[in-house]
């Protein structure tokens, strides 16, 4: 089994960038929008970009259209200016992004995926992790080793099909790269292989020869796809890069690896601007099913510290055993909790991330990074502690808090050596949970008898910070997350 926590975006390349928007628009909050004031926040975002290694001619045209909005934009009444700056910064951000998600395309069959890129930028990993992310929605994938002239190329991607349970194709010795995927094409065919996820050569730098190949393999094979992976580390050459892959090749889309890397965030925000082509996938971690579907709006959200409510859905929805959160909800109902369902609950919230994680994604958690750090660390070590409490105890405890008298609790607390008062503050907070997970399936069923059902988010305005202008970009969010519990319930 892959670490589910991996799969939670590891945000720290963008940390910079956004504390520095965020505090760039904190400052207009209380006033009027003035051309003074607009014209000093404007030359900041400018700075902010530069600094975190934005293409010059994108932050030009990024600063151009969001003067020309905040110029023509109506003073709504009873909206803080500064929230309508976030609005118009926000919308901005989604457009320089590439303006909305774009799906891999899964025509034909077998769908060819061919992948890009130069040497180092983790093109042979990424197509791995494609390949399990591609599992995972249902779809037999195909890894077909086309990298015939780096060393050690093809068994490092035959380890890593192993690792993942996911055939190679390849030719022993043959460094014909055309009859190579025209027997791999064969193969799918007579195997109920769906997709072929072409690892093609990579060269230190762009060369006739590596070109030649390439077009050669899409002028006769014609794939959906020609991802070209881009380390975000690279920052401005990134862009040189991708936009000479695409005036020979016709890139149709880009896989940006090391997103959770400490970079400054430039690449990410210059090189879809640049070449028209959209970020299509994203890398966020070293485990093999860290690669992430992109989405510009909630990454635009999340940069200006405005949460992103629709990821945690669906990682909740991953992550979540929809029959053991039932069973859990039954014990409460009838206040049997015990401290081996607090220990399964704990383990589902390890897979859905750290707190510091979490925090990111909440909406109007104005925290900086080392806070939410340091929260994290400290709710990390409380239970840590829970589990040392619990670890303790025999079977019957663990199965029921209500045996815990004060001799089991001295030796509960003797046998871990930790102090008797820490214990009796868990147990207190523990039985406190428990209260309130009852009160919460109680009030769960008076909602159903009286047929309320789920309440319409729609119609509350603006919620915890959430859009800020009228609720709109919050309302939109929220109707969305609440959809999909709708389903997933």
């Amino acid at each position: 089994m892959y670490d589910v926590l991996s799969l939670c975006y590891n945000f720290s390349m963008f940390d910079s960038l956004s504390e520095k928007l965020q505090n760039i628009i904190s400052k207009t909050r209380g006033k009027e929008l003035t051309q003074d004031n607009m014209q000093e926040a404007l030359r900041e975002i400018r700075r902010a970009l530069l600094e975190a290694d934005v293409n010059l001619r994108v932050v030009k045209s990024f600063i151009s259209s969001i003067k020309d909005k905040a110029e023509g934009e109506k003073v709504l009444e009873g909206v803080d200016p500064s929230q309508q700056l976030i609005k118009i910064v926000h919308d901005e951000l989604v457009d320089l992004l590439g303006h909305e998600q774009k799906p891999l395309d899964f025509s034909g069959s077998p769908n060819l995926i061919m992948m890009l890129g130069l040497q180092g930028s983790g093109k042979t990993t990424s197509s791995a992790k494609l390949a399990v992310k591609l599992k995972k929605e249902g779809r037999k994938p195909l890894l077909v080793a086309c990298d015939v002239y780096r060393p050690a190329a093809i068994s490092q991607l035959q380890t890593l099909g192993k690792e993942i349970e996911t055939e190679v194709f390849t030719i022993e010795g043959s460094k014909d790269v055309q009859s190579i995927v025209q027997s791999a094409i064969d193969y799918a065919n007579s195997n109920d292989f769906n997709t072929l996820i072409l690892d093609t050569a990579g060269r230190l730098q762009i060369d006739t020869d590596m070109m030649a190949e390439l077009l050669l393999i899409d002028r006769i094979f014609k794939p959906n796809e020609k991802l070209l992976v881009i380390d975000a580390m690279t920052g401005q050459e990134a862009v040189n890069v991708a936009e000479n892959f695409d005036a020979q090749l016709g890139l149709t889309g880009l896989v940006l690896t090391k997103l959770d890397g400490d970079s400054r965030g430039g690449s990410a925000l210059s090189v879809s601007y640049c070449t028209g082509k959209p970020i299509k996938l994203t890398g966020t971690g070293e485990k093999l099913n860290a690669l992430e579907d992109f989405y510009p709006e909630r990454m635009a959200t999340r940069i200006l510290g405005m949460g992103d409510i629709v990821s945690l859905v669906e990682r909740a929805q991953e992550v979540f055993d929809e029959k053991q959160a039932l069973e859990l909800e039954e014990k409460m109902s009838k206040n049997n909790f015990s401290f081996n369902d607090f220990l399964k609950m704990q383990k589902q919230m390890k897979m859905f991330g750290s707190m510091d994680q979490i925090l990111g994604m909440l909406p109007g958690m104005n925290i900086s990074k080392n806070d939410r750090e340091k929260l994290s660390h400290e709710g990390d070590k409380q239970f840590k502690k829970m589990e040392v409490f619990i670890s303790s105890m025999t079977p019957e405890e663990r199965n029921n808090p209500d045996l815990l008298n004060t001799s089991r609790k001295k030796r509960i607390a003797k046998g871990c050596g930790m102090d008797l008062a820490e214990l009796n503050t868990f147990l207190k907070q523990f039985e406190q949970m428990r209260m309130m997970m009852k009160g919460m399936t109680d009030m769960k069923s008076m909602f159903g008898k009286f047929g309320g059902g789920m309440p319409d988010f729609s119609k509350m305005g603006n919620l915890g910070g959430l859009g800020g202008f009228k609720g709109k970009l919050g309302k939109h969010a929220m109707n969305k997350a609440m959809s999909m519990m709708r389903r997933f319930k």
